[in-house]
């Protein structure tokens, strides 16, 4: 037996780069977004022992270096069983291109386990291991809209945003998150050097930003209740307002200028909102219409970078469309 699951991409809607911890991560605050843009993972169970990963894409590890085994590998020890464990994974959302993607991954891979060994895990026993193997893991425990703190591990739903037409464009590079943070704490932290406030001073900023911008989400930009699709405008006009934005975008663009230019081409397509998701390499424009949003896919394509229509994925459907 087999269970298929689809192990969906996460956009980073403003990130706020805060102190260094104890810990030798970086404070971090964040509103996670699920798309519905997507991977689709195979899970196989067999008798035996041991964990088969496979894919065509080759910068996916075959190894414990994967996400997917290094869950499997936990899920399997909280379980106490033995098996041998086929993972197979097609590859749809861009490696290393701040969608989240291995993340997703992982977790739909915890998912597919429990329904597919008729065994559950506790909440508890869910969130540690998610938490244990990445930062962005527990966000998929959730879906939908959520606040993420601490380094992004610790994920609170929010109330789900409406409807949002996306489009996610991968040019080809590579941006290594450690590199990016290293780029960071290099060039930007020290004393306030280039941002004019302490770090702790910009993550309360950024709170008061998000609260602003959350806090009018029931409104359009007049104060009038507004319908679905209004609303939706009308927090895309103020999510520019509250300047709620990416921090990587800071040394990113600078080491990639092409993924700076891949950001101005969304703006001048029509986007009402364009950032860099999580440290790249992907940038993602949010569109008023799926016309709108397929014209800017179009504009980016005619400069060579790959580019896909999306849309954002509330919490109930993204649990409704997990499994294949």
């Amino acid at each position: 037996m087999a269970i298929a699951v689809r192990s969906f991409a996460k956009i980073n809607v403003g990130l706020r780069i805060g102190p260094l911890r104890a810990d030798k991560f970086h404070e971090l605050r964040t509103v996670y977004q699920t798309l519905a843009v997507h991977d689709v993972i195979r899970i196989e169970a067999r008798r035996g022992d041991g964990i088969e990963i496979h894919c065509h894409h080759p910068g996916v590890p075959a190894d414990s270096n994967n996400t997917c085994w290094r869950v499997t590998e936990r899920v399997l020890r909280a379980l106490k069983l033995r098996k041998n464990i086929r993972i197979d994974i097609e590859k749809k959302l861009p490696v290393q291109g701040g969608l989240g993607a291995a993340s997703s991954n992982g977790v739909a891979t915890l998912l597919a386990l429990e329904k597919l060994l008729r065994k559950r895990l506790t909440a508890h026993e869910r969130l540690h291991i998610a938490a244990e193997v990445g930062s962005d893991l527990p966000l998929f425990l959730i879906g939908g809209t959520a606040l993420g703190i601490g380094r992004g591990e610790e994920v609170y739903p929010l109330e789900d945003l409406p409807r949002f037409h996306c489009v996610i464009a991968t040019p080809p590079v590579g941006v290594s998150t450690p590199a990016a943070f290293a780029e960071w704490d290099n060039n930007l932290s020290p004393a306030g050097k280039l941002t004019g406030s302490s770090p702790s001073d910009r993550m309360a900023k950024f709170s008061h930003a998000l609260y602003e911008w959350l806090n009018n989400s029931n409104f359009s930009a007049t104060g009038v209740p507004a319908n679905a699709r209004d609303r939706a405008e009308a927090l895309l006009l103020d999510l520019v307002r509250t300047g709620i934005e990416n921090d990587f975008e800071n040394v990113v663009f600078p080491m990639y200028p092409v993924i700076g230019q891949v950001k101005g081409v969304l703006v001048r397509s029509g986007a009402r909102y364009a950032s860099l998701s999580g440290s790249g390499s992907t940038v993602y424009g949010l569109f008023a219409s799926r016309e709108a949003a397929r014209k800017g896919a179009l504009a980016v394509k005619a400069t060579g970078v790959p580019a896909t229509v999306t849309a954002t994925l509330r919490r109930k459907d993204y649990w409704n469309r997990l499994f294949v």
